[in-house]
């Protein structure tokens, strides 16, 4: 028996589409993750990038259950005394809702380079439109 060790092929990857639609965002977020990082795949290696890119499209339309409009807080800092800046999520839909859907992928990818570069992969847009019909993204089924 010998071990296999998948390989970067840049060919190889998929474009998936995700309506956010009626999405609930941890949920949400943790498919688009697995989709990032290759996990659904038969041959995943922990230490490659394997995965597809995601277009997320919807992204004001996502989900939050139970009280989560005004309880959850999204905290940012400046790097100051007393510059910690602090954002219901609520507030944050409204003034920029790709961001927290990106905040909550970005807690279930690794927190490395491999995190970095997979985080680049994904792409989020208010309303349905998005710019990459070109790659014949696929929508996906969660």
């Amino acid at each position: 028996m010998k071990t296999s060790s998948a390989k970067f092929e840049a060919n190889q990857r998929n474009w998936i589409l995700v309506d956010a639609e009626n999405q609930v965002l941890g949920r949400l977020a943790g498919r688009i993750a697995v989709q990032l990082r290759g996990k659904h795949l038969p041959h995943f290696t922990p230490h490659v990038d394997m995965g597809s890119f995601v277009v997320v499209v919807n992204a004001e339309k996502v989900k939050l259950t139970g009280n989560k409009w005004d309880q959850k807080v999204y905290y940012r800092h400046s790097g100051y005394m007393g510059g910690v800046k602090a954002t219901t999520a609520r507030k944050m839909n409204i003034e920029n809702p790709e961001r927290m859907i990106r905040l909550a992928v970005w807690g279930m990818l690794p927190k490395n380079r491999l995190g970095r570069k997979l985080l680049k992969k994904l792409k989020i847009y208010t309303g349905a439109n998005h710019p990459h019909e070109a790659q014949q993204p696929v929508p996906a089924v969660f």
